[in-house]
């Protein structure tokens, strides 16, 4: 039987959020739906290998009373017939508890594989306000360390918890048999140790919880100072990083300093009370067995089982206090799978013909936390293929304004509308496959240059398709340039590039998507004037055909935009055509004037030299 059935219902098609229930094991039941028969037959077949065991354990009392006590005719043919059975028993026992392992390996593998899977669709779909929030290292190690947590509570602690009871219910029946009282008087110290192990359980369920909170504040942490190595190098700051770290990391010492408190406190308790009750319950049998209450092979057998109940019992504690570490693992990755997923297909089906790209805000406002609008009362009207333009300090609202026309959030009031359409009757995925976006920060992939390029294309695209975008965003010469060319591997984040370069190939990636709308969020903030020329050129053409709007700082990149929007705090203060505002008093001229005598001090000094 293949340990996969169907792939696509293991990963793709198996949702998580359904298994989500406030009973936690009932959670952890409804993720084996498939493998439910597969994990039972795991159980029963430790509960087999438990009945050999017993089996050979009986064995021993006919051994000891019928055989070396007694000393029938048949001595050595009973003693070989013994050992034949005691051998058959042995390997039906191994081949049964192999059978489980293997089992439940299969099943705690394909539970962690639909889990994992499932957690890293779902993480693409979360909202962009979600990951605003939410670190980066915390989700590793939900997708990480947590599942794996999850994996070893079935590949090992329920199946361990199935095993205990089983060998309980197994062997305490055999004792019954032997010797009723003998029995009940050996598992005395059984409820004893069970409601420890709940009170530990509590405890240490928090205690795992703490730790695991605290790790994913050092994986954060570690995770951004590798991200910004470079700036920590820049300004000599690894000393700082390091204490950084060294604070986070102690704390999680600390933390898991008292976890292991725990066991360290349970551990010689337990140890303890099973030790006083196997010594009590040896001292009673032997009693029995010199009273001639008990014959000396049904004490052998006594002793044994009494290890196979009371050892058990005292195991079941651990993995009650170690399956609270899978439980608090899931509620974790449950925390993540709770939150509402951005639905991109949400809205009228998509229109039959192209956009043509005409905008329109309506008194909008739009705020991050209730109460708090960080954009007030903006209203503008771009027709199809204009040009238009965003100027304003940091913080003043303009990639906002763009962050709402892709519908990465939805505005709190007022009205966008697109083509004359609301602007959230539209589905997600259809305004983000005809809006292009070059962000002001540009991520490559750890991939070659080509494959950036071509990301955000689900079609088979030619070379010559690739090589007009990257001419287009002025980086063809210089891809040209690498010994590989367009099979250069870029680093990670595309640290193999220059910010300009990156900008370009970013560009490049969006040209080649052929968008109606096209947003350039300061995109060329990482080039030289000459190469910002270039891409100037080269988009022009490009320009005529689609909406554009421009976020820039440098008043050359916005004057060529049909309509110029001067945003401050939110609000929209200037509005017009470069030489309209040049006109006016206010923050445009002033821009333009200082941007104006800075770079006329930059040529005289460079003319000094």
């Amino acid at each position: 039987m293949p340990l996969y059935p169907d792939v696509a219902s293991t990963t793709t098609n198996f949702d998580v959020r359904q298994t989500i229930h406030p009973n936690r094991l009932r959670s952890m039941w409804l993720l084996l739906v498939g493998y439910r028969p597969r994990y039972v037959a795991a159980v029963a077949a430790l509960g087999l290998a438990g009945v050999m065991n017993t089996l050979s354990l009986l064995l021993l009392a006919y051994l000891v009373d019928d055989v070396l006590v007694a000393q029938p005719e048949n001595f050595l043919t009973l003693l070989a017939l013994i050992a034949a059975v005691y051998v058959g028993l042995s390997i039906v026992r191994g081949l049964f508890a192999f059978v489980s392992g293997a089992l439940a390996g299969q099943v705690s593998e394909a539970v962690a594989l639909r889990l994992k899977d499932f957690l890293f669709d779902h993480i693409q779909r979360l909202t962009f306000s979600y990951h605003d929030k939410m670190p980066t290292g915390e989700l590793i190690q939900r997708v990480t360390s947590d599942i794996d947590a999850v994996r070893r509570f079935f590949a090992e602690q329920a199946i361990g918890l199935g095993r205990i009871v089983l060998l309980f219910l197994i062997n305490f029946s055999a004792l019954m048999l032997l010797d009723w009282r003998l029995t009940l008087f050996s598992v005395a110290v059984v409820p004893v140790i069970g409601v420890m192990s709940l009170f530990f359980f509590r405890r240490v369920e928090r205690a795992y919880d703490a730790f695991q909170e605290q790790d994913g504040v050092v994986s954060a942490t570690l995770q951004e100072n590798l991200s910004g190595v470079r700036v920590v190098k820049a300004f000599a700051r690894q000393d700082f990083e390091v204490n950084r770290f060294e604070k986070e990391n102690h704390k999680k010492f600390d933390l898991g300093k008292a976890f292991m408190m725990l066991h360290a406190v349970y551990w010689p308790v337990t140890d303890t009370l099973t030790g006083l009750q196997m010594a009590a319950g040896f001292a009673v049998g032997a009693l029995m067995v010199i009273n001639d209450q008990l014959t000396l092979g049904v004490f052998v057998t006594y002793m044994a089982m009494l290890g196979w109940i009371i050892n058990p019992i005292r195991e079941l504690g651990r993995l009650i206090v170690q399956i609270s570490t899978g439980l608090v693992s899931f509620d974790r990755i449950a925390s993540v799978v709770r939150n509402e997923r951005e639905l991109l297909g949400e809205g009228e089906p998509a229109p039959v013909s192209d956009l043509k790209g005409s905008v329109r805000f309506e008194h909008v406002t739009f705020a991050y936390e209730d109460g708090k609008p960080v954009l007030h009362d903006i209203s503008f009207d771009v027709p199809a293929g204009q040009t238009v333009a965003l100027l304003g300090s940091t913080g003043s609202g303009k990639t906002t304004l763009m962050a709402l026309l892709t519908r990465f959030y939805d505005y709190t009031e007022g009205s966008i509308q697109l083509d004359g359409v609301d602007l959230r009757e539209y589905p997600r995925h259809f305004l983000r496959a005809n809006i292009g976006v070059v962000q002001q920060e540009p991520f490559l992939f750890s991939r070659s240059i080509r494959e950036n390029i071509t990301y955000g294309v689900q079609r088979a695209v030619s070379d010559e398709e690739v090589y007009a975008a990257a001419r287009a965003a002025a980086v063809h010469d210089v891809i040209m340039e690498f010994p590989d060319g367009y099979n250069t591997i870029v680093g990670e984040k595309g640290v193999t590039l220059s910010g300009g370069q990156k900008q370009r190939v970013a560009l490049a990636r969006t040209l080649l998507k052929n968008p109606r709308i096209l947003i350039l969020d300061d995109a060329t903030s990482s080039v030289d004037t000459h190469t910002e020329s270039e891409i100037r050129e080269a988009l022009e053409t490009m320009m005529t055909q689609r909406t554009t709007f421009i976020i820039a700082h440098r008043i050359q990149s916005v004057m060529i935009a049909d309509q110029i929007l001067v945003m401050d705090k939110g609000r929209i203060v200037q509005r017009g055509t470069h030489e309209q505002l040049m006109r006016e008093d206010g923050i445009y001229r002033q821009t333009y004037e200082m941007q104006a005598q800075i770079e006329a001090e930059l040529e005289s000094e460079l003319a000094n030299v």
